[in-house]
């Protein structure tokens, strides 16, 4: 995955200006049973004696847990979309979607979490302000199992649009140098960037796929970000 995530985020992000989105500053995720079975609450009873300093930190945590756990607990990830199966990556910011076509070719989609955003006016005759619009980077991968090339295209998941960014030829797993990725998308002849979404389309990859992605890594964002407070309250309970 890290052989195009960095080459992703600069080509996608060189024609908007992106920052860490504040949802993932400032998630509003929380806990659910199943993701802290092994961790254990801090007590005044612990034999280790703790520090004033480390006993606040674990009241916050705690405070922090049991606030987001009203909220919106997640739910465990799904495994399948339509005809992909999904691999979690767990405590990693990206996943795995494998599907196949016409049993002939191998369809893999490497996924980014949430990695910019953009903002755009709120609607309706009366809004005013601007909403914020995130954005998830990933590869879609065709290979016909052959040995030979694989057909990859860069592409950007919407809320509610798919696009492509780029499209190349790379060999297997390996990207040795700096191959050329081909033009900008939206250069390309207009019936050819026609053919090559419905291309992608017959393959499942779409605007539906988009909007899937960004429930996914919502729910996704959640789990991290309770089971990075799991940890760090570990941490410090020891």
């Amino acid at each position: 995955m890290a052989r195009l995530i960095r080459t992703a985020a600069r080509t996608l992000f060189s024609s908007f200006s992106s920052s860490t989105p504040p949802l993932l500053q400032s998630r509003n995720s929380i806990t659910s049973s199943f993701l802290f079975q092994s961790s254990r609450p801090y007590s005044t009873d612990n034999k280790i004696t703790k520090s004033p300093l480390e006993a606040n930190i674990l009241r916050i945590i705690d405070k922090e847990i049991d606030y987001q756990s009203e909220y919106a607990p997640p739910h465990q990830p799904e495994t399948r979309f339509h005809s992909f199966t999904v691999e979690d990556q767990p405590g990693e910011q990206w996943m795995i979607m494998r599907g196949k076509y016409d049993d002939i070719e191998d369809i893999k989609l490497e996924v980014t979490m949430f990695d910019g955003y953009v903002t755009v006016p709120k609607l309706g005759d009366d809004a005013t302000g601007e909403d914020v619009r995130l954005h998830i980077s990933f590869i879609v991968d065709v290979s016909k199992g052959d040995g030979g090339e694989n057909l990859e295209f860069l592409c950007s998941a919407w809320p509610d649009r798919l696009e492509i960014q780029k499209v190349y030829l790379l060999r297997g797993e390996k990207m040795l140098g700096r191959p050329y990725m081909g033009p900008d998308f939206r250069k390309l002849n207009r019936e050819l960037q026609k053919r090559l979404r419905e291309y992608l389309d017959a393959r499942g990859v779409n605007d539906e796929l988009s909007f899937f992605l960004h429930e996914y890594m919502l729910n996704k964002d959640r789990i991290e970000l309770i089971q990075w407070f799991g940890k760090v309250k570990s941490f410090v309970e020891k």
